[in-house]
Order: C-alpha cells, then sequence, then structure tokens
C-alpha cells in the first residue's frame, strides 16, 4: 500500500467514477484502474464494485477503508502544511469570500498580513451567503466571512463557524430623507417605501415577511452590486436594509437607523469553514490575524 493508491480510492469514491477520477488526477484510467485492483489483491477484499451503469460504489468493506484513507489524507496535508510553516517564508494563494457591506473591515488586516506576508497571493471575492457556502463545498475558496443566524450553524454540522462581531439590522436612508431625523423606524413605516436590497434570497424573503404584516412590500430592485445600492439611497430614489456595520464607511451620506423591529435578534459575523476540508497553514495564519483585530 502507498499514498497513491490511498488518494486513487478516496477521489473515486468522491467522483463515483473511475473515469472522473482519472482525469481529476490527471492520470491514465488503466493506471488507476491497475492500482486499486493491486490494492484489493493486497488487502484481500474487493472496495468497488464495477457497474457500467452504476459506475463505481464502494462495497461496505471498501466504505471502512475508504474512510480511514481520507482521514489519512488529512494527517498528511496536516504534515505538510507544518513542514511549511517551520519555514521562514509563507507563500501561497488565499481566496476569501465576504458577504457585502463589511468588506471594509478586511481592509486594514488584509494589508497588514501582506505586509508580513507579501509571497502570499490574496484574492478578495464580494458575494451572497449561498454563493460563499457553495464555494466552500466546491474548493473554489479557502475562507468565507458571512452572517449567519444561531439556529442555522446548529444546523450546520458540516461548517465550522467562529463570530467575529454582533450586529444588528439598520434601515439605511439619505441624508436627506424625513426619515433621516427618525430614532428608530418600524416595518409599518416601510410599507410602499421603495427598497435597494443587495441580491440574497434570504435577506429578500426576510424583509418582505417583516413588512408583509402591515403591508406590500415594494422592492425597487435587487442587485449584487453595492455602488449601484448606495447611490440609489444617496439620490433620494429608495432606502436599503443592511447590518449596522456595513454603513460606517459611507457616513454621513447613509444615515443607519435603529429597526424597531422587538423580535429581532443580533447576527453574527464571522468566518467560517468547511469541517471536511483541512484549512492550509495560509489559511490558519489570515484567521489568527482576523482573531486579533477583532477581539
Amino acid at each position: 500500500m502507498n499514498l497513491e493508491q490511498i488518494e486513487y480510492i478516496v477521489e473515486v469514491a468522491k467522483k463515483g467514477s473511475f473515469t472522473k477520477a482519472a482525469q481529476d488526477l490527471h492520470v491514465t484510467l488503466s493506471a488507476i484502474s491497475q492500482s486499486i485492483s493491486l490494492l484489493e489483491t493486497e488487502l484481500g477484499m474487493t472496495l468497488f464494485t464495477r457497474s457500467r451503469g452504476l459506475g463505481a460504489v464502494p462495497t461496505i468493506e471498501g466504505n471502512q477503508i475508504i474512510q480511514k484513507a481520507s482521514e489519512v489524507l488529512l494527517k498528511v496535508n496536516e504534515l505538510k502544511e507544518e513542514a511549511k510553516s517551520c519555514s521562514n517564508t509563507l507563500s501561497g494563494e488565499l481566496k476569501i469570500a465576504t458577504i457585502p457591506g463589511p468588506m471594509h473591515l478586511l481592509v486594514d488586516v488584509v494589508s497588514t498580513f501582506k505586509e508580513d506576508y507579501p509571497q502570499v497571493r490574496i484574492e478578495i471575492f464580494e458575494k451572497g451567503p449561498r454563493e460563499i457556502l457553495y464555494d466552500l463545498e466546491h474548493s473554489n475558496i479557502d475562507i468565507g466571512l458571512i452572517v449567519l443566524a444561531e439556529d442555522f450553524i446548529e444546523r450546520s454540522e458540516h461548517l465550522t463557524f467562529e463570530k467575529l462581531l454582533e450586529g444588528r439590522m439598520v434601515v439605511g436612508v439619505s441624508k436627506d430623507s424625513p426619515l433621516a431625523f427618525e430614532k428608530k423606524i418600524t416595518p409599518e413605516q416601510l410599507v410602499g417605501q421603495p427598497l435597494v436590497l443587495y441580491d440574497d434570497e434570504d435577506l429578500w424573503d426576510h424583509t418582505k415577511a417583516l413588512i408583509s404584516r402591515f403591508g406590500q412590500a415594494n422592492i425597487l430592485f435587487t442587485t449584487n452590486n453595492t455602488k449601484a445600492i448606495q447611490n440609489a439611497v444617496n439620490r433620494g430614489l429608495a432606502i436599503t436594509i443592511g447590518l449596522e456595520y456595513s454603513f460606517t464607511d459611507i457616513l454621513p451620506e447613509i444615515v443607519p437607523i435603529a429597526f424597531d423591529m422587538p423580535s429581532l435578534t443580533p447576527v453574527q459575523y464571522g468566518w467560517v469553514l468547511h469541517k471536511g476540508k483541512h484549512p492550509s497553514q495560509v489559511s490558519k495564519r489570515f484567521i489568527q490575524r482576523l482573531q486579533m483585530e477583532f477581539y
């Protein structure tokens, strides 16, 4: 048994196909098939049932071996990352996705991190929460920065979430709006008001549900362009709803006003990782920097 064979059986189980696994690992189909056959002979058991219609399906015994093999690969990655951390120079890539609004909170952290580790290439994306979770699942990003409700966190066994900030939802209005002088705004006051919202299905549904108790929500448009939202609010064409710390970099043009809804609980903004994917040393260092900045 060797590490290559362990990697092969894990990839075949993941893809459900010898052909797809060979393509993703950039090896020939015959090479991966022969290697796994030799492993099966060595172990004295069949790891996969091969079927033209069903592909490669792990046997009962095979599932047990594949689970152990996945654990071995995680430990091997940990060893590699630990060895990398012992060197004086940290290098690699770091892909971060955050929900819109709090992007400005990351600027200082990214700047100081880049100064300390100039050989790390950093990419930051602004996306909705569902996109972020999808990208984590498919290894398109390393770290997600997201708002999660407590009940969602409890239901998500495959996610690791740690709070960085706790805030509340507020209504953002133009400084020239009559509403700018209000201390609190109720959902009833939002009835008929043109709203611009970030294109997030959860936020959209939640906002409509709050307002619909008193009347119909008037959604002017939704977009994933935060500048378009700011422009519409600044010009007095609409108002918006978001997290209070999302407005700190655009004061005083947009005025955040407390949302008067007793049932609303504080929301948590923090980093999220996928439990089944071992974080790189670069990701670990960046998370440590986030903790130092916000705690």
